[in-house]
């Protein structure tokens, strides 16, 4: 650790901020510097210039934003004997939270894996374990920490959604720990403050809500026998304005119809390339190394560290034949001629329900023309009020907290917190094609949305 310094970073979001040497020493590996070249945002570079931020910036303001919380309760609260080691711990987890993100963030997997491996459960979270492994053991940072830190630090990336005990890595009374990076039990932590204000910042919108403010209100209460991190009364109003951020910044950007549109010409494209894409991995027959296609690389470590957003260039480029439907397809994104949006609805039906009255109503056409997609607008927690599950103290009472009633909060809250839409978008976009296709669309007779 000797010729490990701290290192001091100049963030357009959080300005100067200094990280501990062993986030310097994680940093400086192939499998987080590989988060340099996958976007925050996706396909939506393509619809706001300005989102051309990468997960690698993302992920040390969070480590940032994590240490900053901490230590707040710290000093705070020295009774909760918050030492150092759990801070580190909690900042490493906020700096490798986002390791298993594979090219363009959520389109690969929300969009592209489903699609290309339907019946296999996989999720970024658990990627970014698998990842977090496969760094440590790769550049022998093991002797770092003591085991049960790692431990302790890899199920922070990814909680257990229901709060028993024991874990493996603290004891239940520092449960709090496991709310900052990534919070089951209510959707507050760091993670969405970070990118709240980086997107926010990069998109030219907007952001009135302010995590600094709410980090100086922040306290340990127990509850129900277990310690929880819970805010001061006066504040729920600011944690509505975090969520309605949320529910908003999905309406203006991240369910933008022209950015998911190009994400799913991505994703046709990546299913055209993948199994003649092959990535070299880590096993190895007669001294070859054994490749892996686009899909299968989430299973090796070694050859997903090596997939990035690069992929997309990588197939427009090709002169291959067997790549050539994914590159014209690629080609049309860098043209412009992108699929086209016939129209959105609302419908109480299942994504299913939906596409199969769609097929039905095509009347032999093509299914494989279409795209039938369902978008949720929420404030985090589907249907739900995500405040009904926060605690809040008072200033006379610091130590005890309880729920609040909505009418303290404000009479013009809102009585729903989720929205949903149906989008149809055609491939075809020639003119006869796109005349026909918006015929078929203007008489499908759709469900009628819920009723409020």
């Amino acid at each position: 650790m000797a010729d490990i310094v701290s290192k001091v970073f100049n963030d357009p979001v959080h300005g100067t901020i200094e990280l501990h040497p062993t986030l310097v020493k994680i940093i400086d590996t192939p499998q987080f510097q590989r988060l340099r070249n996958i976007k925050q945002l996706g396909g939506l570079y393509y619809v706001y210039p300005g989102a051309s931020h990468n997960r690698f910036e993302h992920s040390i303001g969070v480590a940032h934003l994590a240490g900053e919380l901490l230590q707040t309760l710290k000093e705070k609260q020295p009774r909760l004997k918050i030492n150092d080691r759990d801070i580190l711990c909690v900042q490493i987890a906020g700096l490798c939270h986002d390791l298993g993100h594979g090219p363009f963030s959520h389109m690969f997997d929300q969009k592209f894996i489903p699609r290309a491996r339907p019946k296999y459960a996989w999720t970024h979270e658990k990627a970014s374990q698998k990842m977090f492994d496969h760094m440590v053991e790769e550049n022998r940072l093991d002797s770092l920490m003591p085991k049960k830190d790692w431990a302790f630090i890899r199920e922070l990336i990814d909680p257990p959604k229901i709060a028993k005990w024991p874990h493996h890595g603290r004891p239940k009374e520092k449960a709090f720990l496991y709310e900052v990076v990534s919070n089951t039990r209510n959707k507050i932590d760091v993670d969405k403050w970070e990118y709240f204000a980086r997107d926010c910042h990069q998109l030219g919108i907007q952001n009135n809500f302010d995590c600094h403010r709410l980090i100086k209100f922040a306290r340990v209460c127990k509850v129900d026998g277990m310690n929880q991190i819970c805010y001061r009364d006066k504040e729920v109003f600011n944690l509505y304005n975090m969520f309605y951020t949320r529910f908003s910044l999905h309406k203006r950007a991240y369910q933008h119809k022209v950015g998911n549109n190009i994400e799913w010409m991505i994703t046709d494209a990546f299913l055209k390339a993948d199994k003649h894409f092959k990535i070299e991995g880590k096993e190895v027959r007669r001294g070859i190394r054994k490749k892996c296609t686009l899909s299968k690389a989430i299973d090796d470590m070694v050859a997903y560290t090596k997939l990035t957003d690069a992929v997309f260039y990588e197939i427009l480029n090709s002169s291959s034949v067997r790549l050539q439907e994914a590159r014209k397809i690629l080609e049309r994104i860098m043209q412009r001629n992108l699929y086209v949006c016939l129209g959105e609805f609302s419908s109480d039906k299942s994504l299913d329900e939906m596409k199969n009255q769609w097929e039905e109503h095509l009347k032999g056409g093509n299914p494989d023309d279409y795209v039938v997609e369902l978008v949720k607008y929420n404030y985090g927690m589907n249907e739900e009020d995500p405040i009904n599950h926060v605690r809040f103290y008072k200033k006379q009472k610091p130590n005890e907290a309880n729920p609040i009633d909505r009418a303290e909060v404000s009479l013009l809250l809102p009585e729903r917190f989720e929205e949903k839409k149906f989008r149809i978008y055609t491939k075809r976009t020639n003119n006869v094609h796109l005349r026909d296709d918006r015929r078929i669309y203007n008489a499908f007779p759709p469900a009628k949305p819920p009723q409020a």
